[in-house]
């Protein structure tokens, strides 16, 4: 049964290999690899967490009526978490549109008489007490209005914010209310960790501060699921631990699957001795397979090869494959669609 495997493994690679040979050449645009000492990079293993955290509380009171979202979901800016009930709240509403109604039947009333008490004391026709007199009635049917009209308004506001939203694109952190609780203005109802803050905390040697540039890519590994992806360099801490003299660095990454807050992380900082490593542009490397791999040109055909990315530096990538050499052509642009073995044209790159 294994010779069969091996055989049937051998002929697909063959017939791979075939086809990607049989397909028309493929232009391409190729740079060279350069050979540069570089620093060599140390590890340090970080924690993973939120830069920002929302305590999204209730700004009413009331009884939840529906929370929306648990523990771990992902919500966009704007999303409700949750409702309270507002039933009370809706015939509050209901009677102070009717007093803000019956405010405007009184106001057309008293104009009508504050009218005709102008024109009769024009002509001198009614004392001026009479006149005053009609024309406080009408005036404070304008304020019983406007007060009807701002409460309203305060009552709608509160209705709006019985929808508790959140405040950006997050993740639930935390789960602090549910239906049937009450809530007074300030009650936490979930915690929000922004998905666009996602950072590792790591604490570092003081001594090779020398080494860290703001701004810097760096390689960081998500030791969970052994995912290797770019993080930059955010700060430095302002003050150091007594005791260890480590200094905590900040490195922003993006937001990733399958992590939460306080999972460990590893960062490899450029702190180490110098090493000579084969310097490739980033735009060579691709994934095949969920490696990294590049093409190189050999022979007038684009060669597979595994990359083993020791550290950033700018657009470049450090390397420590004994396969490359300095010089080799490797393909920066039409390397998506290459297969392994495919002959290749190169347009422009030498």
């Amino acid at each position: 049964m294994t010779i069969l495997r091996i055989l049937l493994v051998t002929a697909i690679i063959s017939s791979a290999t075939l086809n990607a040979q049989q397909r028309p050449p493929a232009g391409v645009v190729v740079k060279k690899i350069v050979s540069q000492k570089v620093d060599q990079p140390l590890s340090f293993i970080g924690t993973l967490y939120y830069e920002r955290v929302s305590q999204v509380s209730s700004q009413v009171a009331g009884q939840v009526k529906r929370v929306m979202v648990k523990e771990g979901d992902r919500i966009s800016r704007g999303t409700a978490v949750a409702f309270l009930d507002t039933q009370i709240l809706d015939k509050e509403i209901l009677i102070q549109k009717n007093r803000v109604e019956q405010a405007a039947l009184q106001i057309s009333h008293t104009r009508s008489d504050f009218d005709r008490m102008t024109f009769l004391h024009k002509k001198n026709s009614v004392s001026k007490k009479q006149f005053d007199d009609t024309k406080f009635l009408f005036e404070e049917a304008r304020l019983q209005k406007a007060a009807a009209q701002t409460l309203l308004e305060k009552l709608l506001i509160q209705k709006q914010k019985s929808v508790i939203r959140a405040p950006f694109d997050g993740i639930v952190l935390e789960k602090n209310s549910d239906s049937g609780d009450w809530v007074q203005p300030g009650t936490v109802v979930i915690k929000l960790g922004s998905v666009n803050d996602l950072a590792v905390k790591v604490p570092m040697a003081e001594t090779a501060l020398k080494h860290i540039t703001v701004g810097q890519q760096v390689k960081v590994v998500i030791n969970a699921h052994n995912r290797e992806i770019t993080g930059i360099i955010d700060r430095l801490g302002t003050v150091a631990d007594l005791r260890t003299k480590n200094i905590f660095l900040t490195v922003t990454i993006p937001m990733q699957a399958l992590v939460v807050q306080n999972m460990s992380a590893t960062v490899f900082i450029p702190a180490g001795e110098k090493q000579i490593l084969s310097m490739i542009p980033r735009d060579a490397v691709v994934k095949f397979q969920g490696r990294d791999v590049v093409f190189a040109i050999m022979d007038g055909k684009a060669v597979m090869l595994d990359v083993n990315i020791v550290t950033y530096l700018n657009d470049m990538i450090g390397v420590d494959n004994t396969h490359f050499k300095e010089g080799m052509p490797v393909v920066v642009d039409g390397n998506e669609r290459l297969q392994d073995q495919q002959p290749v044209t190169i347009v422009s790159g030498y």
